[in-house]
Parts: structure tokens; C-alpha cells; sequence
């Protein structure tokens, strides 16, 4: 999942092409999963889908289960499901891991350009 360089969410509410955007994916997997996983409720409101920052967090650990360990989206219902606190603990893991190896090859980086 390719983000934005600012990985900070800082509005109330996103429209869901914001939120693709933000996500890099299509905004017909965010529907897609919005019809399959209960626990995302976006706000309604004329026909716009409004997605809260917590929202978004959710949409993050269901793609962390889906794309990035490749379970199916039943697969991934369940687990949610039987373990939610597990789910949410392992993606926050994989996610500050994520961040630290990004900021390790910015030093690296730096230190090999001064070379």
C-alpha cells in the first residue's frame, strides 16, 4: 500500500476518492470491502460516503490482512472476528516496523551520499 509521504490523517471526514487516494487503491475495493466487512460505516450523506480517520485505520488493517498477508476476504471476516485486539496489536506492529525500516534507508541513504 503506497501512501502519501504524510502518513498523518488530519481531517474529521474523507470522501472516499480521498480516501483511495490516501490508500492507493481503488475507490470500487473500498465499496467492495464496505458490502463485505460490517465494521466499516462510512457517514452517508446524499449519496457521498464520508470516512472518519478511524475509518481509515480500519480499511488499513483489512488491507494489511488481505493484500498484504493474502488471506481471503472470508478468511479475513474471521479473523477479525475471533480476534479483533490480535488483529489491530499485529497491524500496529507491522506498520512501526514499517516505518523504522523506512527511516533506517533514509540514513543509510544519507550516509552514502556524503561518501
Amino acid at each position: 500500500m503506497a501512501r502519501k509521504d504524510d502518513d498523518s490523517i488530519e481531517k474529521s471526514y474523507y470522501k472516499i476518492s480521498e480516501v483511495a487516494e490516501i490508500l492507493d487503491i481503488p475507490a470500487s475495493t473500498l465499496r467492495f470491502w464496505e458490502k463485505k466487512f460490517t465494521i466499516i460505516k462510512p457517514f452517508r450523506d446524499k449519496g457521498q460516503r464520508y470516512y472518519t480517520p478511524k475509518d481509515i485505520e480500519t480499511i488499513k488493517m483489512i488491507y494489511f490482512l488481505v493484500k498484504e498477508k493474502g488471506l481471503k476476504i472470508e478468511a479475513a471476516q474471521q479473523e477479525i472476528k475471533k480476534n479483533r485486539q490480535g488483529v489491530d496489536k499485529r497491524f500496529e506492529v507491522v506498520e512501526r516496523l514499517k516505518s523504522i525500516r523506512s527511516e533506517l534507508e533514509m540514513m543509510l541513504n544519507a550516509l552514502n551520499s556524503k561518501r
